[in-house]
């Protein structure tokens, strides 16, 4: 071999000779006989080093895998036997080798196994188990290869072809009949030996058998030798985690109901009486998370034996078996209020599938009744956060927090369901008991209580929100609880998590203030305050800025009073940051986004007359606009990029505000009614010169791109006249993206104005073909995915241009190009419709060829359109599907063939 190159193979070698490396494992790969000098290094040691075994086992690996049918009868017979001198190797080494390589070499022997069982080597694990014996090597080797073995056959997460999975259920099938037997006593007998002397071995050897269960007949492991051997490893410390874990996957199999309650009771009575149900006095943490894994296997087994017995009409068994899911419940109360969580999360669906029982039950009894309200209050508890929790940097403990509170929100839920009112009535109590001494309760109290009224929205359903109508008992109780919330003083807590519940909790209930309007100002303050927008935390102010907008939009009419005064109160937070470095604002410009829209729908519903509306919604506007106008000019002149970048961003903010003080207003009608028309026009003219700024195009373009989109949608066509200098500015010098993103902008004006249009569109329908044409036609790298994609996604905007123009009733746009540049347009959609693997594009492509059919393929057509029918569309609607890379398993493929028979359709009608 190239010991130069095996140099490269060690982790810490320089670039160079990693790359040698790498070149010449792809050189052997290739090569008619390199495996077999890997073969001869493993056969006879040649190497000691680890690095350059391991490549050795690669490209064998990668012979076995993709070349094996190549090899002659003798070739492949000197793999089975190479890997079987090495595997006798084993046991003679001074040392073991490495975990890493014998990971490899199981999973070599797995892959051979897989190739040769069923034909050349149906010995294959006897041949093994005669070379290892009892040797403990040996048999760490024989464990490791039945877990590959497995990995190959059952792992649900590789993917297999039906051709794979018929030839895994052929070998499960071959082995069940010829060699489970004899592997499950070679397992009995590993597990003898090594129970009390060799820990490594034995948890191995019961994470192989947990494997097996899955798939081979049950009672080969579940009988009393086996079981009795499981159950005396779980009170041996090193071996009870994997204990359990197999005892779950024995747990797990599917059988009989009866049986399966038989075998999950028996196996209780064991753990019971050997003590493992005294939850209190195990301090192990990590064990007590697996056995609560095996608790709630063994409880969702038994749930599933009572759902099929009820399905079967066996009432006599149902009842015993529910009687023994009862039995389990104060067990599965202990671990649920179990301070680890990981612990309460194995078990969460245990006690999930058990209250689905009891919602079915036609009547609680007392002993049902006392298990919901102890797994509510045991939700309660665990809804806490802890001490540790950190709330400025949140890391990974916080992020599984976080997901286990989800977990118990699904309990909450299903509680409710059981039994709404209980869970009303605990809510209620522990709300009002937390809330009277707030100042004097701990935080993670505080926000537990408001976070179980936030929660009772969605365990409670209505429709609409409308909490406060309907049910009497509960409409009360609810408002008792916000009517507390806004008038406790709780919003001043000083601590973020208490104080984003107290927002949150106020905007899911805003209903209540139609209610109980006189509470509107309290919650007003608290969000403009310290308390919100001015919080010292910036994710509290963050998060504030977009629950404000929300409460306002909600209130809608309810705000009159106050419009004035709230506007005045959020003057400073409205303004432009500067574009200097360490400024430090209270809000970003995102959240100052979701303060603009907010003073917005604030000016836009209040009841003030048109003129009035027209100068507060000008007192907001004005000063972006002069902002604006200063920073271009400092753009234009600044020199240092990260300056030019800074102002650029800084004159896109200003116009993306404007952009959203625009949402408030739903149509033309509106902007008309407000009187805003002419400061969104003057807005307009102050925000367009930013195109012709050679600078920073695509930040400035992308701006006032969404700008533009806006106003045809406010101020409709009085938005025409700036249309055409605009485009002709978007059009200088623009790549694939700007011409993708503009394109829609020209899609909407058609599709909006259609023949209103039409002048600007034949103008300039040639020079933006002509800029999408020149982008297409740029060389790229072969393998530059992004230039490939940015390609595809502006060809799929061309199309549906070409679409929007034809669909509009606009076909003359098309035709008034002159004959040479309609030809090129219409060989362009056939191209698509074609020659392209992208069948977004050719259902786009179809559309617009039936439309022309149907507008062009009559008698009054241009000249020569008939021709082109038969020519190039008939062809086009059966070349395309018969293309290879038409994939009729592709659902947009699909719509695709289904526009092209709709064309074919359309030329029968027509012609």
């Amino acid at each position: 071999m190239d010991e130069q190159a095996l140099l490269g193979l060690n982790p810490n070698a320089d670039a160079d000779f990693r790359q040698r490396a790498l070149a010449y494992f792809e050189q052997l790969k290739i090569s008619q006989d390199a495996w077999q000098v890997c073969a001869e290094a493993l056969a006879q040691s040649i190497y000691s080093d680890d690095h350059i075994k391991f490549f050795c086992f690669q490209v064998l690996e990668h012979q076995i895998k993709f070349k094996y049918s190549e090899l002659t009868e003798v070739q492949q017979q000197l793999i089975r036997e190479t890997l079987i001198t090495w595997l006798q190797a084993q046991m003679l080494n001074p040392q073991p080798e490495k975990t890493f390589i014998r990971n490899k070499a199981a999973q070599v022997f797995a892959l051979l196994f897989v190739t040769e069982y069923l034909t050349k080597w149906p010995k294959f694990f006897f041949d093994i188990l005669s070379v290892v014996d009892l040797n403990p090597r040996g048999v760490d080797m024989y464990l490791r290869i039945l877990m590959a073995v497995d990995a190959e056959l059952v792992d649900r997460d590789v993917v297999h072809t039906s051709e794979e999975a018929r030839r895994n259920t052929l070998l499960k099938d071959t082995m069940r009949e010829q060699c489970i037997p004899s592997l499950v006593e070679s397992w009995y007998q590993i597990l003898q030996n090594y129970q009390y002397n060799n820990s490594e071995l034995t948890c191995q050897c019961l994470e192989v058998v947990g494997a097996y269960v899955s798939w081979i007949d049950l009672s080969l492991i579940a009988n009393e030798r086996f079981i009795n051997m499981l159950l005396g490893h779980m009170s041996v410390e090193v071996l009870r985690e994997e204990a359990c874990d197999c005892l779950f996957e024995i747990v797990n199999k599917g059988m009989d109901p009866i049986d399966k309650t038989k075998l999950v009771e028996s196996l209780c009575q064991v753990l019971q009486s050997a003590g493992l149900f005294s939850i209190d006095q195990e301090d192990d943490v990590d064990f007590l998370a697996r056995f609560s894994k095996l608790v709630n296997g063994m409880g969702q087994a038994l749930i599933a034996s009572w759902t099929k017995l009820i399905k079967n009409g066996d009432m006599k068994s149902a009842q015993d078996t529910l009687q023994a899911i009862e039995a389990k419940v104060a067990l599965m109360l202990q671990l649920l209020i179990h301070e680890d969580d990981d612990i309460s999360s194995n078990i969460i669906g245990f006690c999930y599938d058990y209250l689905h029982i009891l919602k079915q039950l036609s009547a609680l009894s007392d002993q049902q009744k006392a298990n919901v309200e102890a797994i509510m209050l045991a939700v309660m508890k665990k809804l806490t956060y802890d001490e540790e929790y950190n709330f400025e940097n949140e890391g990974e403990d916080e992020a599984m927090f976080v997901e286990y509170r989800k977990q118990l929100k699904l309990l909450l839920d299903r509680l409710a369901q059981v039994s709404p009112e209980l869970l009303l009535a605990s809510v209620r109590r522990v709300f009002n008991t937390t809330l009277q001494n707030w100042q004097t309760t701990r935080f993670m109290e505080v926000e537990v209580a408001i976070r179980l009224l936030y929660m009772l929205a969605e365990a409670l359903p209505v429709s609409h929100g409308a909490h406060f109508s309907g049910d009497v008992t509960k409409a009360t109780a609810l408002q008792d609880m916000m009517r507390t919330l806004v008038t406790s003083g709780v919003s001043a807590y000083q601590h973020t998590s208490v104080t984003l519940e107290f927002f949150e909790t106020v905007v899911r209930y805003e209903k209540f203030f139609a209610v109980e309007p006189q509470h509107i100002p309290t919650v007003l303050m608290a969000f403009l305050d310290h308390r919100g927008l001015r919080h010292t935390s910036p994710k509290v102010r963050s998060r504030t800025a977009y629950l404000f907008s929300r409460f306002v939009k909600s209130l809608n009419k309810q705000m009159n009073p106050f419009i004035e005064d709230v506007l005045n109160r959020i003057q400073d937070l409205l303004e432009l940051s500067p574009p200097e470095n360490g400024y430090q604002a209270l809000l970003s410009s995102d959240d100052q986004l979701f303060i603009y829209e907010t003073a917005g729908v604030l000016i836009v519903n209040s009841e003030y007359s048109a003129e009035r509306k027209q100068v507060l919604m000008r007192n907001l506007l004005t000063p972006l606009m002069e902002k604006f106008k200063v920073l271009l000019e400092k753009l234009m002149m600044a020199q240092d990029e990260d300056r030019q970048m800074a102002l650029a961003d800084c004159l896109n903010h200003a116009v993306g505000f404007a952009s959203r003080t625009s949402k408030a207003f739903s149509n033309k009608q509106t902007v008309k009614q407000c009187g805003c028309s002419e400061v969104y026009l003057d807005c307009l003219q102050t925000f367009l010169p930013a195109l012709s700024c050679p600078l920073q195009k695509e930040v400035l373009r992308s701006g006032v791109r969404t700008f533009l989109h806006r106003m045809i949608i406010c101020l409709e066509e009085e938005v025409l006249p700036f249309i055409p200098s605009a485009s002709e500015h978007m059009l200088k010098d623009c790549e694939a993206k700007d011409l993708q993103e503009f394109i829609p902008l020209i899609n909407q004006i058609t599709a909006k104005f259609k023949t209103q249009v039409s002048p600007f569109l034949q103008q300039m329908f040639m020079p933006l073909l002509h800029a999408i044409f020149e982008v297409l036609l740029l060389p790229a790298e072969e393998n530059d995915q992004s230039a490939a994609l940015e390609k595809q996604m502006l060809r799929r905007s061309y199309f549906a241009f070409l679409q929007t123009v034809t669909g509009s009733g606009m076909s003359e746009v098309i035709a008034n190009q002159g004959v040479e540049n309609v030809e090129r347009v219409l060989f362009t959609v056939i191209q698509g419709a074609v020659d392209y693997p992208d069948p977004i594009a050719q259902k786009t492509c179809f559309i617009i060829l039936s439309k022309l059919v149907e507008l062009w393929g009559g008698k009054d057509g241009p000249v020569g359109f008939a021709d082109f029918v038969y020519k190039h569309i008939v062809p086009a609607c059966f070349v395309a599907p018969l293309k290879q890379t038409f994939d009729l398993a592709d659902a947009q493929t699909v719509l695709a063939l289904s526009e092209c028979a709709v064309t074919l359709k359309t030329i029968h009608l027509k012609r």
